[in-house]
């Protein structure tokens, strides 16, 4: 059994896991996870489990408790026990991800709460506001993640990210609109209904946003495995190339679109689109240039109360 993540495992998840292991294998309850090895990756400082005591949890520092433990306890109990047979642990030292010295340095700090107002003030010169005299779209900043707390505003600076590109490269930005069919169980009714549909939140989608904006050249990321085997996972970077839609059908201009800048064209049958990606394990298809990879349009069902609309 391979367990990522193990910060967010909990005693009582553990337990489950245990009892289903067993009961797959045919074996004794008593034998620990049904006689089979388990291996767990991850890290105890990251998320701590939710309503659940994580799997360090020490249950002889623990308050004294007269009363008879229950037997949500009692189990918890026996997962940290298997947990305490666990016989090897391997350190990875080396660090894969973060190639600056000193930012690794500020985490290794954070990481053993010892950060110091050297490290605060390095954190602080890379937050856009009042007093930075830069400009996103200079360089190094133009190609740096931003971090933001609304989907909302996320999904405005992509699209303005997408109008930056049109305007570099001379193309007129293309948007794929999602087509959506509606199921109710009463006639709604709300002429306006399509478009407030496709002015939602993509969180409240199943992440498919209503407007997907695009120009050749975009760097563009897959949300979705769509063929991990190959390389297609969620989180593979790529560039955009081309989005192929049926040409015989109509479609508009920016005119009646009025959150995209005039010239825009939207297309309402997108079929796939054409995405570089370097890191694919397949390197050329037919009739396509190499490492030009056809990502597929998706369909997903979601809920939506109208009375929020």
């Amino acid at each position: 059994v391979i367990l990522d993540e193990m910060s967010m495992v909990g005693l009582s998840l553990l337990t489950r896991l245990n009892k289903l292991v067993a009961m797959a294998k045919h074996c004794d309850p008593m034998t620990t996870m049904g006689g089979i090895s388990i291996i767990l990756f991850g890290d105890y400082i990251q998320y701590s489990p939710v309503f659940d005591k994580p799997l360090y949890y020490d249950f002889s520092t623990a308050m004294y408790n007269k009363k008879l433990p229950m037997e949500k306890e009692i189990q918890q109990k026996s997962a940290r026990a298997l947990i305490l047979q666990i016989n090897c642990v391997a350190i990875l030292e080396q660090q894969m991800r973060t190639k600056d010295v000193a930012y690794q340095a500020l985490l290794n700090r954070v990481r053993d709460g010892k950060g110091t107002h050297e490290d605060w003030f390095l954190l602080r010169t890379r937050v856009i506001g009042i007093g930075l005299h830069i400009s996103l779209n200079q360089p190094p900043w133009n190609e740096a993640p931003i971090l933001v707390y609304r989907n909302e505003l996320r999904t405005e600076l992509n699209n303005r990210a997408v109008i930056n590109k049109a305007y570099e490269t001379g193309r007129s930005p293309t948007v794929a609109i999602a087509t959506d069919t509606i199921k109710a169980k009463k006639h709604i009714d709300l002429p306006d209904l399509t478009k407030r549909l496709l002015a939602l939140s993509d969180n409240k989608t199943e992440h498919l946003p209503g407007y997907l904006p695009l120009v050749p050249g975009m760097p563009v990321l897959l949300q979705e495995n769509i063929a991990c085997e190959i390389g297609l996972s969620n989180g593979t970077l790529g560039i955009f190339h081309e989005l192929i839609y049926d040409e015989t059908k109509e479609h508009t201009t920016g005119a009646d679109e009025s959150i995209f800048t005039a010239g825009t064209v939207f297309v309402r049958n997108a079929q796939y689109a054409l995405v570089e990606i370097r890191k694919s394990k397949i390197k050329n298809l037919e009739s396509l240039d190499p490492l030009i990879i056809p990502i597929p349009v998706i369909e997903k069902t979601f809920e939506v109360n109208l009375e929020k609309l």
